[in-house]
């Protein structure tokens, strides 16, 4: 018998077979298209605290600088405090005239980010690893959310008598707005905006952030 006879069979088997391919779901690139900043959300939606331990449970999943697994996280619902967030967090920054969210639209939900180390380099790494999977996270499930990194630290550890200090807040909800994203040219303005209504966010095309 001739040398990988049966892995030359194998091949020849493969190589005739209709091989058919389902879709998993959400892609990859579905999830980060509908992984938008939202500052509106609808109110018909509640997310509860289960919900939140789901997104919070990707984190062990996650690699961390050193290994250290510094994060910690405070769960945040209507029933145990939003409003105090809420008193604290700025959305919309390059829309100040909009002063966001609109009544009736405010986020209800939220996932504060402590650490249980000193900040650095590397736990800020740590820190935008976590923020982007959860927020992926929240998006296969259904609901979407915003990164805030303007806050009041110290009232919202005041408030919650946070063991650790907070460097993040994630707002999590069902989004109640239309956002579009607008390819542009690298040296054209950066700044989102609002247009008839929908917020439109500029994004650099792909091939202009390769360098040549």
């Amino acid at each position: 018998m001739a040398d990988n006879y049966i892995e030359n069979k194998f091949d020849e088997y493969n190589s005739k077979k209709k091989v058919v391919y389902k879709s998993a779901g959400n892609s990859l690139d579905s999830l980060f298209k509908k992984n938008r900043s939202y500052r509106g959300y609808d109110q018909a939606y509640r997310v509860s605290e289960s919900t939140l331990e789901k997104i919070v449970a990707v984190n062990p999943l996650l690699p961390s600088a050193k290994n250290q697994q510094a994060l910690r996280f405070k769960l945040v619902t209507e029933e145990t405090g939003a409003e105090k967030v809420l008193e604290t967090i700025k959305l919309g920054g390059m829309l100040p005239e909009l002063h966001l969210p609109f009544p009736g639209t405010e986020p209800k939900a939220f996932i504060i980010i402590c650490t249980t180390v000193p900040e650095s380099k590397m736990l800020h790494v740590d820190v935008g690893i976590a923020a982007q999977s959860m927020l992926l996270k929240a998006v296969e499930l259904g609901y979407n959310g915003i990164i805030i990194g303007a806050f009041n630290a110290k009232k919202v550890e005041e408030e919650f008598a946070l063991p650790y200090p907070p460097v993040l807040i994630l707002a999590i909800g069902k989004g109640g707005e239309e956002i579009r994203l607008k390819e542009i040219s690298a040296d054209e303005s950066h700044a989102y905006y609002r247009e008839n209504g929908t917020h439109i966010v500029p994004k650099v095309r792909w091939k202009e952030l390769i360098i040549e």
